[in-house]
């Protein structure tokens, strides 16, 4: 399905060239996309790491690109990899641990982060 009318909204983006980019950073996340009601990065930890992050302000959705790890999502913890998405709802503590493989996340925040 195609539309010359939206044509000029899309916004494409490549794994390879953001995770590069979040590299050349030296940083763990780049915001990639930020819209009206919504941002979306790039979350990078290594095997071993601890997880920094504080709950957010806003609700959040997970997408595993590669790697292996456990999240605890409030008092739950379950088993991440490669395909796995979890949600968070805004204000819950959350964290990723038991990193076992370098992990990449993309992180959808609703509204945007920030």
């Amino acid at each position: 399905m195609s539309s010359e009318a939206g044509a000029d909204n899309v916004k494409a983006f490549r794994l390879d060239e953001l995770e590069a980019e979040r590299a050349a950073n030296d940083g763990a996340y780049l915001q990639f996309l930020r819209e009206r009601n919504m941002s979306v990065g790039l979350y990078a930890l290594n095997a071993g790491e601890q997880d920094p992050q504080k709950p957010h302000n806003q609700d959040e959705v997970y997408f595993v690109v590669s790697g292996r790890a456990s999240i605890t999502v409030g008092m739950e913890t379950t088993q991440v990899a490669r395909g796995s998405v979890v949600y968070v709802p805004a204000g819950v503590p959350h964290k990723f641990h038991h990193i076992s493989e370098d992990l990449r996340v993309l992180v959808v925040f609703s509204p945007p982060e920030g």
